[in-house]
């Protein structure tokens, strides 16, 4: 109820993620509102059902205090619903803060897990996304956090991206091993003692396929959310130079013309909408924070995905590899 441009976009995503892979969604909000937006599409009866609720966290509201104040808003009734197994996992466009304390009070974190990430995926120049964690969640981090986040980042890239053997990085500013600041020179020793495809530092282009191949790049969330934040600015500028460039000349519209599917591609491979969100990986169920201004297909993509991530069981893997390397973490921080 409280993304951008109100429910209506979101609930036309539901039915597109029913339609076209079967699944059953929940619609938490105002029932009449919500039933009233259904009217205006063709879906299966029984597999779209709505929730009542009577308040919403707005996008200004404090997380902490509105998710344990406000128990009948959206968000929180929609996280119940994963706590008490009714489903599998829950999608928010709406504050993200009060999607991520919600996750945390009613969810709760994995065993072993110290802090969830946010991971959020940052689109390069050819095949699968790079995995950036975390992505705003933990401002402030320590080197164990780091630790886990690319533990939990490997396994989300193994399994759902198809990587067998994912490149894992740490963002710093060189490549060089001592290069960084004392938390990542600390979450490299760390990372050089995890059994998987560790690659060193990785630098700023590295993430976009420019330079040093990688999969999964952690980092704290401050850093993390100042990258994705200034990537989602810099590929809408790219868009608007080319518009505007393309307005002015003849001839560059006729040069726009045959190349309109090549745009439309590149378009599609830098739109956010195309996977759907960012995930909150470590909380017990699945829990994928949407873009404010989520569309439907970004919608219909997040039901993928956290049906994906269940179908893979991500939550099981994410646990049971943090339980074999405890000792090793451990011991080395």
């Amino acid at each position: 109820m409280s993304g951008d441009y109100g429910p209506e976009g979101i609930v036309e995503g539901a039915v597109l993620a029913v339609r076209e892979f079967g699944l059953s969604v929940s619609l938490v909000g105002d029932e009449q509102e919500l039933l009233d937006i259904l009217l205006k599409f063709d879906y299966d009866t029984e597999k779209i059902r709505v929730i009542h609720s009577t308040e919403i966290i707005g996008m200004n509201d404090s997380p902490s205090i509105a998710v344990r104040a406000m128990e009948d808003s959206s968000v929180v009734k929609a996280v119940r619903l994963v706590a008490d197994k009714e489903c599998i996992g829950v999608f928010s466009p709406g504050n993200t803060g009060a999607t991520m304390a919600a996750a945390l009070l009613h969810l709760g974190r994995l065993p072993g897990v110290l802090r969830p990430p946010i991971a959020a995926h940052i689109p390069r120049e050819e095949g699968p996304p790079v995995l950036l964690l975390d992505a705003g969640a933990n401002v402030d981090c320590k080197p164990e956090y780091l630790a886990q986040f690319a533990v939990m980042g490997e396994i989300y890239a193994r399994e759902l991206f198809g990587i067998q053997n994912p490149k894992v990085g740490i963002l710093s500013n060189g490549e060089e091993d001592k290069k960084g600041n004392t938390v990542s020179i600390k979450t490299f020793d760390l990372l050089k003692k995890i059994p998987f495809n560790f690659v060193g530092n990785v630098e700023g282009r590295d993430l976009y396929g420019g330079g040093r191949e990688v999969d999964v790049v952690v980092c704290d969330g401050f850093i993390g959310n100042i990258v994705l934040k200034a990537t989602e600015g810099l590929a809408k500028s790219i868009f608007n130079v080319l518009k505007n460039s393309i307005r002015h000349s003849s001839l560059a519209k006729t040069g726009a013309l045959l190349l309109k599917s090549t745009f439309t591609a590149v378009k599609k491979r830098l739109d956010y909408a195309e996977y759907g969100g960012a995930l909150l990986l470590g909380v017990e169920g699945i829990c994928m924070i949407g873009h404010g201004s989520s569309n439907a297909l970004a919608v219909k993509n997040a039901v993928r995905v956290i049906a994906e991530c269940a179908k893979h069981g991500i939550n099981d893997r994410i646990r049971t590899r943090l339980s074999e390397y405890k000792t090793l973490l451990s011991d080395s921080v």
